[in-house]
């Protein structure tokens, strides 16, 4: 038996085909090979066409079948995940009324933080946890506010896995975790925050069918099976944000377990069973895949817009032919600290961790005479790694203490000297395993369609491929105390 996972990214969309008895991807592909746009028409905002998450969609599926070794017809279920609060509108023939205003956009912060301080601290911090802030719920009032023609023709607002959820099957639905990354969720109520749909005026109506993470979607319908070459009625059964199904793709449900990933952003995601929350919203607490009324799992999660984003403008900027392979064994042969090199990671939208300031990416203390593209490499990695400490220091104060944490040898974990900076620099060790997203939600389709006995089960045969320890946090600390002072300088000007 065969399931397939689709992880919507900002850059490509990523599909895999796994064999559910033992685990193992059987074949995988993405589309396409060059990152993919980000539409900004003003500065801070961020677009992209869902039309074109779909038609990636079905290239990377055709590019996985041309690999063969496998049936596409056994193909039994279908897992989603997703980049996490983007705002996809519908009318009511399910069309596109505008590009999804996506994560990393920042023209919703002004009207979240007035929503905060009207509705008032408290009671958002205790019932969705979260400050509106920059999530989709003030990303839809920006709409209401500012388009008023294309917000009277909204039929359902989505996620965007929730739209590629409905490309396939041809339905609508939503999720507790999806409706609390939006800040549109009550966790006393355990239902559709009405502070927030009356502070708005968002109608009920404009929301999808709630259903658990894991259980049936929808089911694909016989034109689509047949321009995918799948089976007709095959069920989608699991969609998550990209962050929960990260964790989910390393094992991590229970309270007290963490992970991390250093893609486009980076992020540390724990899991809690408590309601908790930041008093200045600067982490971020939702729904986990595995929360229920009766068994809160929530997971609190730290996020840096401008991690591999930041690394791919340096690559762009500096890196010329080289490959990003050959950019890491560069910075390598820069020393600990670049030679006083230091950057900022912050130029992609406002950061909740700065309070969604924006500051911008820097490079400090160049040295005309002595600083070459290693140490621009270098640096990247360090700055980076110190903007997850800066981040996990904001955890710890909540009450966050991982031990370890687990990571996908991916992305900039693909880097060794990035994660020997990243356990220098928090002072924790990790755990690396062979997993992406679209892993994840393949799996998550198989816990969705009741295939595996547990969620336990799915990740069974999961084996770590490595483990890191610190190893010079001392000297680190004193790169990073250097840099967590320009940052506060920075800071301080805004």
């Amino acid at each position: 038996m065969l399931l397939l996972g689709i992880d919507i990214g900002t850059s490509s969309v990523k599909v895999c085909v796994v064999d559910a008895e033992n685990q193992s991807i059987v074949a995988s592909a993405q589309f396409p090979d060059q990152e993919s746009p980000i539409l900004s028409l003003r500065t801070g905002w961020a677009e992209q066409s869902p039309d074109m998450w779909w038609q990636q969609t079905q290239q990377a599926i055709g590019l996985c079948h041309k690999k063969g070794g496998y049936n596409p017809k056994n193909i039994a279920a279908i897992g989603i995940a997703y980049q996490m609060h983007g705002l996809v509108l519908v009318d009511k023939e399910q069309k596109i009324l505008r590009n999804s205003i996506i994560w990393c956009d920042s023209r919703g912060v002004e009207i979240g933080e007035k929503a905060f301080a009207d509705i008032g601290t408290e009671a958002c911090l205790s019932h969705m946890l979260n400050s509106p802030g920059n999530f989709t719920a003030s990303k839809l009032a920006w709409v209401k506010q500012n388009e008023p023609e294309i917000y009277k023709q909204i039929d359902k607002i989505m996620l965007p896995g929730d739209y590629i959820a409905m490309k396939l099957t041809g339905e609508i639905t939503t999720s507790a975790s999806a409706l609390s990354e939006g800040i549109f969720f009550d966790f006393q109520f355990n239902g559709l925050s009405k502070d927030i749909t009356d502070y708005f005026g968002f109608s009920d109506q404009l929301f999808p069918t709630v259903k658990p993470v894991f259980s049936a979607h929808g089911r694909v319908t016989a034109p689509v099976a047949s321009q995918l070459e799948l089976t007709a009625g095959i069920p989608v059964t699991y969609k998550a944000g990209d962050q929960p199904n990260n964790a989910l793709s390393l094992n991590v449900l229970k309270p007290g377990e963490v992970a991390a990933t250093a893609g486009t952003s980076g992020v540390i995601y724990g899991v809690s069973d408590q309601l908790a929350y930041d008093p200045q919203s600067r982490v971020n607490t939702f729904a986990h895949v595995n929360y229920s009324n009766d068994r809160k799992r929530l997971g609190v999660l730290l996020c840096i817009n401008g991690t591999g984003s930041l690394y791919r403008w340096v690559k762009n900027t500096f890196g010329g032919s080289l490959t990003y392979q050959q950019m890491n064994a560069e910075a390598a042969k820069a020393p600990l600290g670049s030679d006083g090199l230091r950057i900022l990671p912050f130029g992609n939208g406002a950061e909740r961790m700065l309070n969604n300031k924006q500051i911008g990416a820097h490079l400090q203390n160049i040295d005309l005479n002595l600083h070459t593209p290693a140490h621009i490499f270098r640096a990247a990695q360090e700055g980076i790694a110190c903007a997850f400490r800066y981040g996990l220091d904001i955890m710890r104060e909540n009450g966050m203490h991982p031990t370890v944490i687990r990571a996908g040898k991916t992305n900039m974990f693909l880097s060794d000297l990035f994660a020997q900076t990243f356990v220098d620099a928090t002072g924790i060790p990790v755990e690396l395993y062979n997993n992406d997203g679209s892993l994840g939600a393949a799996l998550g389709a198989g816990i969705g369609a009741e295939i595996y006995s547990s969620q336990a089960e799915a990740f069974s045969k999961a084996e770590r491929v490595g483990y890191i320890e610190p190893a010079d946090t001392g000297a680190f600390e004193a790169v990073y105390q250097d840099w967590k002072s320009i940052l506060e300088k920075h800071l301080e000007e805004v």
